[in-house]
């Protein structure tokens, strides 16, 4: 085998240096030889040698020259000394089956089987111990970092949820906008009169003005606030909107714009560009959980008790357990296919919120109220990523971070001496 090998060799090689160290002393040169293998640096018992920091340079040049430095030697000779002393403590020490397969991963990296890239070690005048001891010392770290940390690194559902939220971000856009809204209601035996008003609205100019219809006139949640909302990024938004939206000056309003029973009407107060750029969304998942009544106060104190026994959509699978099927509707789409007016009220939501604003009939024509809720926007930078791949991502990264912190404690505790 080629561990086998590798070990032959290094046995053999340490036998005709100790040979060639005899024979050599009472010469001029035996100084410059000894000098070679006496300890450059002491980490703890352990002996790091000036021929085991020539070699590791010689080993950091052949993967890359442009950052190889007797520096960069020294440094990772004493945190693999470090690593390999925490392995032992713990009783962890890979097997000669690991190790060869860690030597054959590697050199794999660079389309070579162990055996080139051996030679190719060997033409470059490095010794396979180092390669070996590089091989070790990650493998034995790695499994260390596992013992300790794996338990801990678990991230939670919510954890994955807001990684998914926020993958993509940097690549979308970095503008926040400030709106107010009017939702005229405009059933059909009133859309004609809600349409004279939408067109009387929509040459508005004036935020005063604006936010005294709103109070007036609107049937959203916000016209108590003369329909202000907060700062919002204007991806939540669906392009048909948005595209709207960039279109307007401060005070300007849109067009007016078709929703199921009722026309929106929205006025650019403020735009702001923030270093933040909010990612792009290739998918809404959200939640409708329809409430009998209408907007009755037997419906909204329903809304209201609803409201306090969930976190996540979920969660409404539960809440309604013994009711008919269709009283609630999970859907997952493109923001272009979310209808206008559940898509104006999602806007304004973050996952886990919930809106009550939204009324529709059901099939004998009984009005109901809609409780909507937010489950997730999905960028489209991790469209085709599982939540598995995104945990597993999460996991790697916090073990890193873990064993980063680790290893500098380890490295703070221990002596380290250059002679």
């Amino acid at each position: 085998m080629q561990l086998t090998r590798l070990t032959t060799g290094v046995v053999r090689f340490r036998i005709i240096l100790a040979l060639a160290l005899a024979l050599a002393a009472p010469l001029a040169g035996g100084a410059t030889a000894q000098g070679l293998f006496s300890p450059a640096i002491l980490v703890n018992d352990r002996v790091i040698s000036t021929f085991d920091l020539q070699q590791r340079e010689r080993f950091l040049q052949l993967l890359d020259a442009a950052s190889a430095s007797e520096q960069q030697a020294r440094t990772q000779l004493v945190e693999e000394t470090v690593k390999l002393a925490e392995a032992r403590r713990l009783g962890i020490s890979p097997d000669a089956e690991a190790i060869e397969e860690g030597m054959a991963e590697f050199a794999a990296r660079g389309d070579l089987s162990t055996d080139q890239f051996m030679e190719l070690l060997a033409q470059n005048g490095i010794e396979p111990e180092t390669f070996e001891r590089f091989v070790r010392a990650g493998i034995a770290w790695r499994q260390v970092v596992r013992a300790r940390f794996a338990d801990r690194a678990a991230p939670s559902e919510t954890e994955i949820d807001r990684a998914i939220a926020g993958a993509g971000a940097g690549a979308g856009t970095n503008l926040r906008v400030l709106l107010s809204e009017i939702i005229l209601p405009a059933p059909p035996e009133g859309a004609a009169r809600a349409e004279q008003q939408a067109a009387r609205i929509a040459r508005i100019t004036s935020f005063a003005e604006f936010s005294e219809a709103a109070r007036a006139l609107s049937a959203s949640r916000s016209a108590e606030a003369g329909g202000r909302l907060d700062w919002q990024e204007i991806t939540r938004y669906p392009p048909q909107i948005r595209s709207a939206l960039l279109s307007l000056a401060p005070g300007e309003v849109t067009d007016p714009i078709p929703i199921r029973n009722g026309i929106a009407l929205l006025q650019l107060r403020a735009v702001e560009e923030t270093a933040y750029e909010a990612p792009e969304y290739a998918e809404i998942d959200y939640a409708a959980y329809m409430i009998p009544g209408g907007r009755t106060e037997a419906a909204l104190a329903e809304a209201r008790r609803v409201r306090t026994r969930v976190d996540r959509c979920d969660d409404l699978y539960g809440v309604n357990r013994d009711q008919p099927a269709d009283r609630l509707r999970r859907e997952s789409m493109a923001p272009t296919q979310v209808p206008r007016d559940i898509a104006l009220e999602l806007a304004k939501l973050d996952a886990g919120e919930i809106s009550t604003a939204l009324t529709r009939t059901d099939a004998a024509g009984n009005p109901v109220l809609m409780l909507l809720m937010l489950c997730s926007r999905t960028p489209e930078a991790v469209l085709d990523t599982s939540r598995e791949d995104v945990a597993n991502q999460l996991r790697n990264r916090r073990i890193e971070a873990l064993a980063d912190g680790y290893l500098q404690q380890l490295l703070a505790n221990a002596r380290i001496v250059e002679p």
